[in-house]
C-alpha cells in the first residue's frame, strides 16, 4: 500500500513511522509512506498556506491553491488511484470497520487539516471522504494520520508476525477482546483462570467468547446493538447476564 501525507509539519512523523510495526512494514515493502510539505506547493515569497476567512471571524483558513496542486501532483506520481481523505473533526468517526475498508485500497492520500479548517472547495471538489478520530479537536491532523495509518497497517497481509493477531483484536468482529494472562500462573495469590491451563482448546475458546461478550456488555453495551449475534452467542450472553445479575443481588444483600 502507498500512503501519501500532505502536512505542514512532516518532521512530526519521523519517530512514529520509524519504530515497531510500521517500521517493519516499510522495510518489507508492504507499506510505502511519503511525506509532502504543503509549503512546497506554494508560489509566494513567504510560502503562505492560509488566509483570513471571507465574511469575518477568528482564525485562519487553509488556502485552496496549494492543496489542489499538492493533491493533483501526488495523484500523478502514484501507480494507483489514491483515495483522498481529509482529517477533520467534521468527518465520520474512525473505527475498525473503516480501517478494514481502507486496508483494501492500494493508495491513500491523507490531508492534515489545520487552523480553522480548509477552504470548502477543497472539501467539495478534491476530497473523497472526511474522517475524524472523535468528538474533539486536535491542533492538527498529523496525530490523526498517525493513528489511522497504524490501525490500517495492521490489516495489511504480512505486516504482523501472525495475521490471526489482527483478527483477534478488540473491535475486529465488533466485540471487545477477552482477558489475557501470562506467566506466572500465580502472582500475589491472584491465579490465572483454570480453564486457560487445562489444555482443552474447545473450553478455552468458549471461555474467551463468553468473556468477550461480558466485557462488551459491561464496558460498551452500545456495540452489542450494532452486531448480529449467533444463537450460540445469544445463549452465552444470557448466561453472562444471569451471572452478573446474581452477583449484583449478592453484593446488595
Amino acid at each position: 500500500m502507498r500512503v501519501d501525507i500532505i502536512t505542514l509539519f512532516p518532521s512530526m512523523f519521523q519517530g512514529p513511522f520509524d519504530e515497531s510495526i510500521i517500521k517493519r512494514a516499510r522495510e518489507k515493502g508492504i507499506l510505502e509512506i511519503n511525506l509532502h510539505n504543503l509549503r512546497e506547493f506554494t508560489h509566494t515569497k513567504h510560502r503562505t498556506v492560509d488566509d483570513l476567512p471571507f465574511g469575518g471571524g477568528v482564525g485562519m483558513v487553509m488556502k485552496p491553491e496549494p492543496l489542489f496542486e499538492a493533491v493533483e501532483k501526488i495523484k500523478t506520481q502514484a501507480d494507483f488511484t489514491s483515495r483522498v481523505l481529509l482529517l477533520s473533526p467534521q468527518g465520520i468517526p474512525f473505527c475498525q470497520e473503516k480501517a478494514k475498508e481502507l486496508a483494501k485500497e492500494q493508495a491513500l492520500l491523507l490531508i492534515c487539516g489545520h487552523y480553522e479548517g480548509v477552504d470548502e472547495r477543497v472539501r467539495e471538489y478534491s476530497v473523497d471522504e472526511e474522517i475524524s478520530l472523535g468528538d474533539y479537536v486536535l491542533t492538527g491532523g498529523e496525530l490523526a494520520a498517525m493513528v489511522i495509518i497504524d490501525v490500517v497497517a495492521r490489516m495489511l497481509p504480512g505486516v504482523l508476525g501472525c495475521e490471526q493477531s489482527a483478527k483477534e483484536d478488540s473491535f475486529y468482529h465488533g466485540l471487545l477482546d477477552y482477558p489475557q494472562y501470562t506467566r506466572p500462573a500465580s502472582f500475589c495469590a491472584w491465579k490465572v483462570p483454570e480453564v486457560l491451563l487445562s489444555g482443552n482448546h474447545y473450553k478455552i475458546k468458549l471461555w474467551r467468547r463468553k468473556k468477550m461478550l461480558e466485557a462488551t456488555l459491561r464496558k460498551r453495551p452500545d456495540l452489542l446493538r450494532k452486531i448480529k449475534l449467533s444463537e450460540a452467542d445469544k445463549k452465552l450472553l444470557r448466561e453472562v447476564k444471569e451471572r452478573l445479575a446474581d452477583a449484583n443481588k449478592t453484593a446488595k444483600s
